[in-house]
């Protein structure tokens, strides 16, 4: 069965106790023992320097990679009360960042305010668009909004050519995605010395670990300078976890055990340092408190008392253990994996 007739609104893994039951009947190596082979069990976090927050499931793609099941059928937006408690928490944090994730975060209806809200806070602001989304009509003028706010646009083309991102994404993606990366370029991102990020994420279009950023990053920028006149800052390269629609795709071709052990045998002691959950605390759209996204994905709950951004206290979650599973051995693969790219 191909990747990209998987495209549908929801896995057959979107129930997360699914998933987990899933991973925990497997017999493979459990990260626990990994981690405790290498001293850093149980894993603890560092100081809290990114605020990732999940606006909601709702989305114009689906996606086949997409961990989130976000898709345009999905009825989950962050209110504006579990915004507002938000922003509480991050003045109170030592959080320097704020990354904004959903589904489209930008089809939150409170999206404008809360970006208005955090650019008072002098924090980096990060939103990660499908760039498809700025070229609507309702969205037409979010580019401008960005720039105005200074926001890192960070967004996803898994290739280059319009087959390999259409075939992941959807028919069309590639085109709306180059329109959109014009639009952003005209504004000033991705230039020399405007102050405007403007950061690509690649992620594999199967089982497959990715190849070296920096070397995938001088591609994307020749091929897109040359072909398109498209020019940015960075190449992320994000490995895909095991969850969602990507682990369907893997039990439903007979790869899920292939592909773990590919992670398993890849492990990388000196990315497991590095892990994003380490310095991230992550909120998802009704306000619960997660170690990462993908822990989110999965409900795995911070172990601790304090769950919920109302009741946000960073000295206590700090005492924390954080949650793992064999989903984590995707972030410790090779040269690592995280939302802000590899690790190594």
């Amino acid at each position: 069965m191909a990747l990209n007739t998987l495209i549908s609104n929801k896995s057959k893994f979107a129930n997360p106790e699914v998933q987990v039951e899933f991973f925990n009947k497997t017999e493979l190596p459990t990260f626990e023992d990994k981690l405790q082979n290498i001293g850093l069990y149980p894993l603890k976090p560092l100081e809290l320097e990114i605020f990732q927050i999940n606006l909601g499931k709702l989305c114009n793609q689906t996606c086949t990679h997409c961990h989130v099941d976000a898709g345009p059928d999905r009825t989950e937006i962050m209110s504006l009360e579990t915004l507002q408690e938000c922003l509480n928490a991050i003045k109170k944090s030592t959080a320097h960042t704020v990354d904004i994730t959903g589904g489209a975060p930008e089809m939150n209806p409170n999206f404008k305010w809360f970006v208005e809200e955090l650019s008072h806070l002098n924090k980096k602001i990060i939103v990660r668009s499908n760039l498809t989304i700025l070229t609507y009509k309702n969205y037409s003028d979010f580019p401008e909004f960005f720039t105005q706010h200074n926001v890192n646009v960070v967004s996803s083309l898994p290739c280059y050519t319009p087959e390999n991102v259409d075939k992941q994404r959807g028919n069309g993606v590639f085109n709306r995605s180059i329109e959109a990366l014009k639009r952003l370029n005209e504004l000033g991102y991705g230039k020399e010395n405007s102050g405007l990020k403007l950061d690509l994420v690649y992620n594999p279009g199967g089982a497959s670990l990715p190849g070296n950023q920096e070397s995938l990053e001088k591609d994307y920028k020749k091929q897109l300078k040359e072909h398109f006149d498209i020019s940015f800052n960075q190449l992320y390269t994000i490995t895909n976890l095991p969850i969602s629609r990507f682990l369907e795709y893997l039990v439903e071709n007979d790869k899920y055990e292939t592909y773990m052990n590919l992670l398993i045998e890849n492990f990388n002691p000196s990315a497991a340092m590095g892990v994003m959950c380490r310095n991230t605390i992550s909120v998802s759209w009704d306000g619960k408190l997660y170690d990462c996204d993908f822990n989110q994905m999965l409900e795995l709950t911070v172990n601790h008392s304090i769950t919920t951004i109302s009741d946000f206290n960073q000295m206590q979650l700090n005492n924390r253990v954080i949650a793992v599973n064999k989903h984590c051995f995707g972030c410790t693969a090779g040269a690592g994996s995280s939302c802000q790219g590899s690790l190594i």
